[in-house]
């Protein structure tokens, strides 16, 4: 038996958790479950699996870089890459210099014959996206809709994802599945948004509801948390220098995070109950207001879209951001902001000292407010954040202004790991 039949990489050995995806009817659900010890087709997709890693986390890589970095033999890497290439997953480059031996060339993801659909519901509407292996968005769509049932939602967005793929961009291209970010936990067991306070859902299987109105879609299919699949997306297509950690921080309707780790894939912190990054509920003022969710003094009655808008008088139809940029010179509105900033840049520091990761990222619709609300909220965290260990180490925090597709194009990364490091054929 030749090596390239037998090589598995440690680089693999941690497989995706695909326990939220309802994949095609032909799919098995569980990766580890499907293969005996020995299973030579097993092997051989594994090792193509970090094959197409390797090439996604460092673009331009040749043959003899995977094999280094991969700890994958020639003969292996050789065989796994041509596959690739018939398959359409990567296509090759431009010749690398020699160091004397044979010159190799540079390999990339082929961004032509794949594409992901992602999309998000949100409180006030739905985003969906189509993007390529590299994360670039071909098409996008942003609806504005008035908070309904899961039923009428699900349809309408069946509708736009089938006007989507209808876009010229999208012609001709192997779609590998769909990815739903919702706003609310997720069972980490099952595929149930357990509860959406700011919607009024609660044990949602929001998959099954969608499935009946796109019956020609195949692919993997995947549901979860906005926060976290923003996360998992802003990691997880991240190239060269990617951070050992990432959280992301959403600023919206409701305030969310999620916390990625950057193993291969990404792992997300979840939780027994799913409520790992719900920061929104947790108590910053003690028999404060009372919040959707039922208790007092939440973080979301102080900075959220929801309690701003009680604040300031701004009725649930009107767009809240176009609502509040011609009033910024009011005293209640400047008020309202700084309070609001204030209590957002407590809750990064809190992150910061509970969760302490590389790298936090902000985004969601709220930062579209601009100074008013991030100057307060910046200037607290820069001020706190060293106290505890008195270094003059900063934690980078960035702020993303536009982030309306961030969580649609994350769910669409999902289902890009789901398949490379799932139980698909298709690698």
């Amino acid at each position: 038996m030749r090596d390239k039949d037998i090589d598995v990489t440690p680089f693999l050995r941690r497989t995706l958790d695909v326990r939220l995806a309802r994949p095609h009817p032909s799919m098995p659900t569980s990766y580890q479950q499907q293969h005996r010890a020995g299973d030579l087709h097993f092997l051989k997709r594994l090792n193509r699996s970090a094959i197409l890693e390797q090439i996604r986390r460092a673009p331009g890589l040749t043959r003899a870089d995977v094999a280094t970095q991969a700890l994958l033999t020639k003969a292996t890497v050789g065989a796994g890459v041509q596959s690739l290439l018939k398959q359409g997953w990567l296509r090759e480059g431009e010749l690398q210099k020699s160091n004397g031996g044979r010159p190799g060339r540079s390999l990339y993801l082929n961004d032509q014959h794949y594409a992901m659909l992602g999309a998000e519901v949100g409180v006030h509407g739905l985003r969906l996206v189509a993007c390529t292996l590299s994360g670039e968005l071909l098409a996008s769509h942003h609806e504005h809709l008035v908070p309904t049932t899961p039923e009428v939602t699900a349809a309408l967005l069946a509708e736009s994802l089938q006007t989507l793929m209808a876009s010229p961009a999208f012609a001709g291209r192997h779609c590998l599945g769909l990815g739903v970010a919702l706003p609310g936990p997720i069972d980490p067991a099952t595929p149930v948004l357990r509860r959406a306070p700011n919607l009024g859902w609660s044990d949602i299987r929001f998959l099954d509801l969608l499935s009946p109105h796109l019956p020609q879609m195949t692919g993997v299919w995947i549901m979860d948390n906005e926060a976290k699949s923003a996360a998992f997306g802003e990691l997880y297509f991240r190239t060269g220098q990617i951070p050992d950690s990432l959280v992301y921080v959403s600023a919206g309707t409701g305030i969310g995070s999620g916390m990625v780790e950057g193993s291969h894939p990404p792992l997300i912190s979840r939780g027994l109950q799913g409520l790992a990054g719900e920061i929104g509920h947790t108590i910053l003022q003690p028999g404060g207001l009372y919040c959707h969710c039922g208790n007092r003094g939440c973080a979301e009655t102080l900075v959220s879209g929801w309690s701003i808008r009680a604040a300031l008088g701004i009725a649930e139809e009107e767009n809240l951001i176009e609502a509040i940029l011609p009033r910024l010179h009011e005293e209640q509105v400047q008020l309202t902001l700084r309070r609001a900033g204030e209590a957002l840049g407590t809750l990064l520091l809190n992150l910061h000292h509970t969760q302490n990761p590389s790298e936090i990222v902000l985004g969601g619709s709220l930062v579209q407010l601009g100074a008013p609300l991030l100057d307060p909220t910046l200037a607290f965290f820069k001020a706190h954040q060293n106290r505890l260990l008195g270094t003059q180490r900063q934690v980078p925090l960035r702020v993303i202004e536009d982030s309306t597709f961030i969580a649609a194009r994350g769910a669409a990364a999902q289902v890009l790991a789901s398949v490379i490091h799932g139980p698909s054929d298709l690698i």
